[in-house]
């Protein structure tokens, strides 16, 4: 059965990925954008006044400023961007759902599993309760609680991705990484010992997609259950670059240069598992980081 899908994000890395899993597919994409104009984008400001488009079978929000920005500084200024481009997109949709008169079947939002504590030790899955004092973990907190629906929305199939570290061509970590490695200036941060929970950009949009076309709920921790460290992660990509990577970058050079809110991102991680994700009927395309960083190199 086919959806008409309205996508927030639907311009950025993730929300390309989700657009193309869904029209390859058979569904109908209508992408959230500042300015509209094209029979395939709505404008934010048009959902704010006048709601859903008519026979919207899925929303999704993808939507978020990237919390590393090598072209921002971490200002107070910026730090409200990051905040309000997650929880105002969240909000407007959410509103735009209970105003309407049709439902949409499906209400699916991305987080981060930052949500989750920062450990070298616990392993978390969908359960697992959330950090109370990580910036990370707030943000993540207050992110999926402004995309809650009612009770009185109980027919809206509510899903929230928490996703990690995503891993794709031409965007996320891997534009960044790319070509310091390939110039044998690539290494782990810190002691590399750090949890490195990841996710084929393939697999976030397939997840996202498999929730939209089956009959999930809940959260799903998007990430792959290969489960491995910055220093694994470091390995692995300079072997498929067949390049050294013997450098490190000091922990404090991290602290320095991002600060405290922002560097737990390098060094600190979580051991998330995808549970309810496998336990949904969701079939990795890339469950393996060696034959996924082949597959994106």
């Amino acid at each position: 059965m086919a959806f008409n899908v309205l996508i927030g994000g639907g311009t950025g890395f993730v929300g390309q990925a989700i657009t193309r899993s869904l029209k390859q597919n058979g569904h109908s994409v209508k992408i959230i954008s500042r300015q509209s104009g094209k029979p395939d984008k709505i404008s934010w400001s048009s959902i704010r006044e006048n709601g859903l488009p008519h026979n919207t079978d899925a929303v999704v929000n993808v939507s978020g400023a990237p919390v590393i920005n090598p072209f921002r500084r971490w200002t107070d200024e910026y730090k409200q961007e990051v905040r309000n481009s997650r929880l105002n997109t969240n909000k407007l949709l959410r509103q735009a759902i209970i105003s309407s008169a049709i439902k949409p079947r499906v209400f699916a939002t991305i987080s981060g599993v930052g949500f989750y504590p920062s450990s070298k030790t616990a392993t978390y899955d969908e359960e697992s309760p959330g950090g109370v004092d990580e910036y990370l973990a707030i943000l993540a907190n207050d992110w999926e609680n402004e995309a809650k629906l009612p009770s009185d929305c109980d027919a809206v199939r509510q899903v929230i991705v928490r996703s990690g570290v995503v891993l794709g061509k031409g965007g996320g970590l891997m534009a960044n990484l790319t070509w310091p490695f390939w110039l044998g200036l690539g290494g782990r941060y810190g002691n590399g010992q750090q949890f490195f929970p990841w996710i084929h950009i393939d697999d976030i949009a397939g997840i996202f997609v498999h929730s939209i076309e089956n009959e999930v709920s809940g959260i799903l921790n998007a990430v792959s259950p290969d489960i491995r460290t910055n220093g694994d992660f470091t390995k692995e990509f300079a072997g498929v670059m067949r390049r050294p990577a013997f450098f490190t970058v000091p922990a404090f050079v991290i602290k320095c240069t991002l600060g405290d809110e922002r560097s737990p991102m390098l060094l600190q991680g979580q051991k998330v598992i995808p549970k309810r994700t496998s336990e949904s009927g969701y079939k990795f395309i890339h469950p393996n980081l060696t034959d996924a960083l082949r597959n994106i190199v």
